[in-house]
């Protein structure tokens, strides 16, 4: 079992009928191994035919989202049975089934959670505002292998810099190419700055350097992020007469700003973030890594540092899009939230509305930049884990 790790099938016909395809990954792995590239961008450096694709590109299962507070999960055989004041409002079989998330005061019986568990179906927590809380899930951590690789190189200083360099310069990357896409008029000011940015993350000599490139770009990104929503003409927020009152709200950014939130756009944001967050986390675990300890994101009590780790990467391409979608296609209004002091918040209906734009996101078929073929968001989540675990258990250099 601690023997050198065999070499990845070559075009194996076993492999198309194999229920672990999904896990060997063996064209794509082969892929990589060939490259002498680092980092995800690699396109440009492989000559070879794409892979074959093995594996399918979503999930036929559906997460379960509940927010209204007094919720109660059950289970009934090979069910579960949501209720609201005893009376039932919702049956779902468990097989379809992807993970549960529950926010707020929703109680869940330990036969449900059992049930869950042994089927391996992720339950994730998290405040009604949205912060991510934790994860229960059953015991299907069995590759000690990579978390023990993880924990080696997260004690390295250099692996640490290398990868987190790949991460920033990627994030940042994206962001670029947001403003491209969305901005009626981006700035070459800006769009030349981020490009300098992406550059120079390539090139950190260091962690905290790494960390201001990240922020300046940040900065430099959110300046014109406002120019990435449709507006309508709309009278201005009056001021609150009665905190949590329903107010009119528009969707005009200022800057971001978290810890509360105060408008609508950083609302939003905050509780993608979240979402994506928690996803990340799902996917770490799934492959085999402690979710807890990364390499760019240093260790902190109850800070899922490798989910967010590989998560930077994704946060303009599912959370921001899936924020500008929910404004700008009118998903959101200015009736789903509500004033709490200086906070602002979602109500439980324009929960359920971003839910549904964010699960639209995550299962959006996109084609894969490296490997040639359609995935959702949450397959590319995963598969992205699954190449960094090749990566660090020396599969792929």
């Amino acid at each position: 079992a601690t023997g050198p790790i065999p070499p990845p099938l070559i075009d194996s016909p076993k492999c198309p009928r194999c229920s672990l395809v999904t896990v060997c990954l063996p064209d794509e792995t082969r892929l990589l191994a060939r490259s002498e590239s680092q980092s995800a961008n690699l396109k440009s450096q492989i000559t070879e035919p794409a892979p074959r694709r093995l594996i399918a590109p979503r999930d036929d299962a559906r997460a379960l989202y509940l927010n209204t507070p007094g919720l109660y999960v059950g289970r009934s055989g090979e069910v579960l049975q949501v209720k609201e004041r005893k009376e039932l409002i919702q049956e779902v079989r468990i097989n379809d089934v992807s993970h549960v998330a529950l926010f707020g005061n929703i109680q869940i019986s330990t036969a449900a959670v059992q049930a869950l568990c042994e089927a391996d179906t992720p339950i994730t927590y998290f405040s009604m505002g949205g912060w991510f809380y934790g994860i229960t899930r059953g015991h299907s951590l069995k590759n000690v292998f990579t978390r023990v690789e993880q924990f080696r190189l997260a004690r390295d200083p250099a692996f640490c810099l290398q990868l987190s360099r790949s991460f920033v310069a990627g994030k940042i990357r994206n962001q670029r190419t947001m403003l491209m896409r969305n901005h009626l008029e981006p700035p070459a000011q800006v769009l030349a700055k981020l490009k300098n940015s992406a550059e120079t993350a390539r090139n950190a000599n260091s962690l905290d350097e790494l960390l201001g490139v990240e922020g300046a770009a940040a900065s430099f990104y959110f300046s014109q992020f406002n120019g990435m929503i449709k507006v309508e003409d709309e009278l201005a927020a009056e001021p609150p007469s009665n905190p949590g009152a329903q107010l009119r709200f528009n969707f005009d950014f200022n800057g971001r700003k978290r810890r509360p939130p105060t408008d609508p756009v950083n609302a939003l944001l905050s509780l993608a973030y979240s979402l994506l967050a928690k996803d990340c986390a799902i996917a770490a675990l799934t492959v085999g890594f402690d979710p807890y300890v990364g390499f760019y994101h240093q260790p902190r009590f109850g800070r899922p540092a490798l989910a967010l780790d590989v998560m930077e990467e994704f946060r303009p391409l599912i959370a921001e899009s899936c924020v500008l979608t929910a404004i700008n296609n009118r998903m959101i209004s200015e009736k789903d939230f509500v004033r709490a002091g200086r906070a602002v918040n979602l109500n439980a209906a324009g929960r359920r509305q971003f839910f549904v734009a964010y699960e639209a996101r995550m299962n959006h078929l996109v084609t894969h930049p490296i490997f040639d073929y359609k995935v959702t968001y949450r397959r590319a989540l995963e598969l992205q884990f699954r190449i960094l675990a090749r990566y660090l258990t020396g599969e792929i250099k």
